[in-house]
């Protein structure tokens, strides 16, 4: 007999799943446009590097050539925990794939039982007060066919998600790299004003000395005696004072390592005289190459699946059950044949009534995808602005640079004026303190500036993505 029920019921099943799967709702998913100019404006005359490295690689730091920063940059994976925590985000949103995709599958579960009963003496057909025992080895199946797409949708929507969390990863990883790179590059500009600081002090005792025989030698009055000290202890001052900013950028340099502040020191030394040439590419290369659009964009992808869940909640839900096993109540019986039982069928849940529900989580999905396409295209407008700022800014400072260059030049020259027009008689020391005010004034802004000139390229790379390319994001 369950051999005939088996064979006139499977095809029924069959065909019925057949008809109403062509006519599941469809949520096509097309990747939002977004304006795209063809070429960056700050881009036009902007250097392209050496054939040999016009290509960004992952580690881009490492087109600094800094063998200090490259070994800095090693330790971000290895013990910043800000990185652990979105590590263990996209973990979990890998795991909630998994648990999605299981859906599409049976659950069979198994619930063996054994009870001792005693039914009451006045239930109809009943022995009086008479005890039996009753045990049981079912196997239960539960099954939903999935007609209408919806739990395809909600995979879909699960491993968007996902990807969007491995980029969101990326993102936070490019994001510390950047920082530690600005971080060490500050550090290094205020080593090298520094340097300047501690030169000019090892100048201005020169020149106190000086200014001192002088005054022994009655050429030289206490007054110039008194502007010489006063520099000179001013730019001692100056020279302690950048410590300050030096141990609390070291500090923070520490921390994107996961470090405690106190357990890292790093040895003071200079910073290249420019920064690296850095290939800007075209527009359209940063869709493939930011993370945050990247993340951004498979969020989209993410709500036009989940729409596609609250659509197929309009239509009925075609569950499959069975169950079968042994049942007995002399516990030596149960595993004969005669013991045996099964049930199987289909079941259909159509919804009659809600008072709006579906319709609201449509409308909320709907919602939430054009949330989610607005984000998507306002984080590549602002990812074009950050390229064009930086390119504008390394274009600007270049010039400001060489500019400062000539200024540091002329500075120099009229310290060395003022100087032997001061030992010739012909100059009161105001004019050689004044000179050399000024002259460690420029040198010191000449610092700022290739500070700046550094973060800034530092900045493009990142916002040029660093290397990153959105096919590594990794597939469920």
């Amino acid at each position: 007999m369950a051999g005939r029920v088996a064979q006139g019921f499977s095809p029924a099943i069959v065909i019925t799943l057949v008809v109403v799967s062509a006519c599941a709702p469809k949520t096509k998913y097309v990747t939002p446009t977004v304006e795209v100019a063809p070429a960056f404006r700050e881009n036009a005359e902007w250097k392209t590097a050496q054939p040999a490295d016009d290509t960004i690689r992952g580690k881009w730091w490492e087109l600094f050539g800094d063998p200090d920063l490259n070994a800095l940059e090693r330790q971000i994976d290895v013990s910043n925990q800000t990185l652990q925590a979105a590590a263990a985000q996209y973990a979990e949103a890998r795991a909630l794939v998994r648990g999605t995709r299981a859906s599409l599958f049976p659950t069979v579960d198994l619930a063996p039982a054994a009870v001792r009963a005693e039914a009451s003496g006045n239930r109809p057909a009943s022995t009086f007060h008479q005890a039996a025992n009753d045990f049981i080895l079912p196997v239960d199946v539960s099954y939903e066919a999935d007609v209408w797409g919806r739990i395809h949708g909600a995979v879909n929507a699960s491993r968007a998600a996902a990807q969007a969390s491995a980029a969101d990863l990326e993102t936070a990883r490019l994001s510390l790299n950047a920082e530690l790179a600005v971080d060490y590059f500050t550090l290094r500009g205020i080593d090298r004003d520094r340097q300047l600081l501690d030169t000019a002090v090892e100048s201005f005792e020169k020149a106190l000395e000086l200014t001192q025989n002088r005054f022994r030698g009655g050429i030289a009055s206490q007054a110039d005696v008194a502007q010489a000290e006063t520099v000179l202890e001013t730019t001692r001052a100056q020279a302690v004072d950048v410590a300050v900013g030096r141990a609390a950028i070291e500090h923070a340099i520490a921390v994107l390592l996961g470090k405690p502040a106190s357990a890292l020191s790093i040895v003071a030394a200079p910073m290249p005289d420019g920064p690296p040439a850095v290939p800007a590419g075209v527009p359209s290369e940063l869709l493939e190459r930011r993370p945050d659009i990247a993340a951004a964009e498979r969020r989209v992808a993410a709500a036009n699946a989940q729409l596609g869940v609250a659509t197929a909640a309009f239509y009925p839900r075609l569950l499959l059950s069975g169950a079968a096993g042994f049942e007995s109540s002399p516990l030596g019986s149960l595993l004969t044949g005669t013991s045996s039982f099964w049930t199987i069928g289909p079941a259909l849940l159509v919804n009659v009534f809600d008072a709006g529900r579906r319709h609201a989580a449509s409308d909320q999905a709907r919602a939430v995808q054009a949330q989610a396409t607005a984000v998507y295209r306002q984080a590549v407008l602002v990812a074009f602005r950050e390229v064009e700022d930086q390119l504008a800014a390394l274009r600007i400072l270049e010039q400001e640079a060489a500019i400062q260059r000539r200024a540091v030049d002329a500075a120099e020259r009229s310290l060395m004026q003022a100087t032997n027009r001061y030992r010739g008689g012909l100059a009161s020391y105001l004019e050689v303190t004044s000179a050399q005010s000024a002259a460690l004034v420029n040198q010191r802004t000449a610092v700022g500036i290739l500070t700046r000139r550094m973060n800034a390229s530092v900045l493009l790379l990142k916002g040029l993505g660093g290397g990153w390319q959105s096919s590594t994001l990794t597939h469920e």
